[in-house]
């Protein structure tokens, strides 16, 4: 078993409500309900920021391209040709 710290921490009474009530229909204890709930939380909280700046960019990289339309010269083969190979 891992080496447990004890730790006092104040909860609304609302909170103490739900965790007793989950404690009680799941059958597990509230601390590990607690434990369960700080797992869930840097599971999450760790995932990269999505950088919207970035997607600003390539956004408008994008219809940079697509306002200069086709290229000069086109291409010479045809999409079921790609399948041929």
């Amino acid at each position: 078993m891992t080496r447990r710290v004890r730790k006092q921490v104040y909860i609304d009474a609302a909170h103490e409500s739900m965790l007793k009530q989950i404690a009680q229909s799941t059958g597990v204890t509230e601390a590990e309900i607690i434990r369960q709930a700080i797992d869930r939380q840097a599971r999450t909280s760790w995932l990269p920021k999505r950088d919207l700046a970035a997607w600003e960019d390539e956004r408008a990289f994008i219809t940079g391209l697509i306002r200069k339309g086709p290229l000069p010269g086109g291409r010479v083969w045809k999409r079921e040709e790609l399948y041929e190979r």
